[in-house]
């Protein structure tokens, strides 16, 4: 639970850029950020509003259990949620199967050759999602332009 959007030792721009990201690839925010009241306590919760797959509980503007209170950063509770995801074994939500994707490979830099956190449909063929591939590329070029 992150109390207060709270931004300790990271830049407010990491959360901007989760948020753009989101956003970019057209999915919901409240599939990975449920929004509660800054006085709101973990048992005050309500866990039947949340979705079945990890999510950060942000206090003001895994499993329905709060694994932790008071997480100190945005980038810890980042983490927190991805790892979950591998911990657990758990499939990416399709509403959020871009920006996981993206994040995956660009900020924690798991790149596996074969297989995919995302659920497969019977018509996908790709292992990456073209949209995340054409992200990435992008910005690759992007970063050969300015040297």
């Amino acid at each position: 639970m992150l109390r207060g959007a709270e931004l300790t030792g990271c830049s407010k721009d990491v959360k901007e850029m989760v948020l753009l990201l989101m956003a970019y690839f057209e999915e919901r925010e409240e599939m990975m950020l449920f929004n509660v009241e800054d006085t709101c306590l973990a048992g005050e919760v309500q866990m039947d509003k949340l979705p079945l797959t990890p999510t950060i509980i942000v206090c003001g503007n895994v499993d329905r259990t709060i694994v932790q209170e008071n997480i100190p950063s945005f980038v810890s509770s980042m983490c927190m949620m991805f790892g979950s995801y591998y911990s657990f074994n758990i499939h990416y939500p399709s509403e959020l199967a871009s920006t996981l994707e993206f994040l995956q490979r660009c900020f924690f830099s798991i790149n596996p050759e074969k297989g995919t956190k995302v659920k497969k449909s019977s018509t996908s063929r790709l292992h990456l999602n073209p949209r995340v591939l054409n992200l990435i590329q992008d910005l690759s070029d992007h970063e050969w332009r300015d040297i």
